[in-house]
């Protein structure tokens, strides 16, 4: 908008612009992440951190999709951490949101560190589809998903 502004000749800074689109009750409309879509009819399972302690590595696992804003879109960034050590043990980056590049971050980690007692997710389309909790469950791996 200021740029937009300053090219129409008027002489206007981005603090400006900001205040009295605030004044006006006006927000910029763009494409929001949206990474944790849920996904339909598909199995979401219980909550087990609630009051565990986590004393060892390897005990539980996460993972969640970011975004990195560009120009024209996004990319997608899938890390995998251990919550003992908060150790980043893999990650992908993805210009989509496919399950494929979140299980190519999973195996990765499964066979420099072996498995994870529980593995925790959101409840994400990708990480709630059957490729995805197939991996964890081949591997024995209990499966644990935030509410939100």
């Amino acid at each position: 908008m200021r740029v937009h502004l300053e090219r129409q000749g008027h002489r206007i800074n981005r603090k400006r612009v900001q205040r009295l689109m605030r004044t006006m009750d006006i927000q910029a409309v763009y494409p929001r992440s949206r990474t944790s879509i849920p996904g339909d009819g598909r199995k979401v399972y219980p909550y087990l951190l609630k009051g565990l302690k986590i004393d060892r590595p390897n005990q539980v696992w996460a993972t969640d999709i970011s975004y990195i804003p560009l120009a024209r879109g996004f990319m997608y960034l899938v890390a995998i951490i251990d919550w003992y050590s908060r150790k980043v043990l893999s990650w992908r980056v993805s210009n989509t949101m496919d399950t494929d590049f979140c299980i190519d971050a999973l195996e990765e980690p499964l066979q420099r560190h072996g498995t994870p007692e529980i593995f925790n997710t959101d409840q994400g389309a990708q990480f709630t589809s059957e490729a995805f909790t197939g991996v964890l469950k081949e591997h024995g791996i209990r499966i644990s998903m935030d509410g939100t």
